[in-house]
């Protein structure tokens, strides 16, 4: 009897080349979607960065720049008695118009100086005023309370801050604020008005 003779079976070559293909597949996939996250990544770590120093650099130095610009609002004309007025006998023994250039009674307070509210004592305010009233000792009354008045005045011109000093009509809202200060502490209507001679942000 003739034998039979098989054909040797080929070698298993593509189980195992299946199972090497999908771990090369895995890593280009891998390499792929790193690669489409890294301008996400790449934002969120640079733009902290990115803001500070935009703040640092461009912003921090045009708000100092425009904050250390000093801020001078002077008085109309008419306002206060400026010092020399002030002496109506010398003024009325010159020109005899000593009843006109009188004024009303008034107390002044001179060369005030206080820290703005919000600045941490890098801006200032000096200001000189006159305080009027009807009742003709008003000076004698302001010069009885000195100190508890000078202390209304601190706590009033202190508590501004350089927004409130910077907008329109600033000075009426001031005046207004002293008086019904004045007018609390004293505890009765003593002043009527308060004129600025000098008024000066730094």
């Amino acid at each position: 009897m003739a034998a039979k003779t098989e054909a040797p079976a080929p070698p298993a070559v593509k189980p195992e080349a299946a199972p090497s293909a999908a771990p090369a597949a895995a890593p280009a996939a891998a390499a792929g979607g790193l690669s489409s996250w890294l301008p996400v990544i790449a934002g969120v770590l640079l733009a902290p960065v990115l803001t500070w120093v935009t703040v640092e650099f461009v912003l921090l130095p045009r708000l100092v720049k425009k904050l250390s610009a000093p801020v001078v609002v002077e008085a109309p004309a008419s306002a206060a008695p400026a010092e020399g007025e002030a002496k109506s006998g010398e003024k009325g023994e010159k020109g005899g118009k000593e009843g006109k250039e009188a004024g009303p009674p008034g107390y002044q307070f001179e060369n005030v100086v206080v820290n703005l509210s919000g600045t941490m004592g890098t801006r200032y305010l000096k200001t000189t005023f006159l305080v009027t009233g009807p009742d003709a000792n008003i000076k004698s009354v302001f010069e009885g309370g000195k100190a508890r008045l000078t202390d209304v005045t601190l706590n009033v011109l202190s508590s501004l801050t350089l927004a409130d000093i910077e907008e329109p009509g600033s000075k009426n809202v001031i005046r207004e604020k002293l008086v019904s200060a004045y007018n609390q502490a004293l505890g009765k209507k003593v002043v009527d008005q308060v004129y600025f001679s000098d008024f000066v942000v730094q």
